[in-house]
């Protein structure tokens, strides 16, 4: 398996285009909506590979061909981070998360501990989030696509699937420009990630892989 430098990774609040995105990375602010707790650092910045960084880059000039702007909520989390949430007091009043099917990953799995998977949803030029159906990282106990709301194939009404369809064709149509086929998460609207082909090549990345101004977690 190959490492990934942190060289590989790109601050997306200093991309060029970063003027036309907005960064609310949840897990730094403890009034996130599954932890209720902070798990990054208060000062911690959203990385992403260099590969989805590009595209992330492309979407958001996409998004504003609608009047949309782009939200990104989190991108590169360690296995640090994620050894951190399954400490906090919410899956412990919640052991059945951890029981298959597994509605929080083990540490080290997927693609956000290698930085190539973005979680995003879209808002208008003023601010308004555009209605997805859920709030980012809602989790259902069931998740199933009959019962899992936030699932890309729940029966939702139409305009709640005119808005996600926007966010798929941003996303997927600058993963094409890109050459790269991007993977939305079927049962998490906002999860655009690379393939498990592509990510599981890599090795995951915990805040000792990473210099002290990049770590995510105190």
């Amino acid at each position: 398996m190959h490492q990934i430098s942190p060289n590989d990774l790109v601050d997306m609040s200093t991309m060029s285009s970063a003027n036309i995105y907005r960064i609310e990375l949840s897990y730094a602010h403890d009034d996130n909506i599954l932890f209720s707790e902070r798990i990054y650092k208060e000062n911690a910045r959203l990385y992403l590979h260099k590969t989805l960084a590009n595209i992330v880059e492309k979407a958001a000039l996409k998004a504003r061909e609608h009047q949309c702007r782009l939200i990104l909520y989190d991108g590169l989390r360690t296995t640090t981070a994620q050894k951190k949430m399954l400490e906090t007091r919410a899956v412990k009043d919640n052991p059945h998360w951890l029981q298959e099917p597994r509605l929080l990953s083990p540490p080290g799995a997927g693609a956000h501990p290698r930085g190539m998977a973005i979680d995003v949803s879209l808002e208008t030029l003023d601010g308004q989030l555009l209605d997805m159906g859920t709030a980012f990282d809602f989790l259902s106990p069931d998740p199933s696509p009959q019962a899992n709301p936030a699932h890309r194939e729940y029966n939702h009404g139409e305009s709640i699937r005119k808005n996600r369809a926007l966010l798929d064709s941003i996303m997927l149509g600058a993963a094409n420009e890109e050459n790269i086929d991007l993977m939305p998460l079927p049962q998490e609207w906002w999860d655009y990630r690379m393939q498990p082909k592509v990510y599981s090549q890599f090795v995951a990345l915990s805040d000792n892989d990473l210099p002290e101004a990049m770590k995510m977690c105190d």
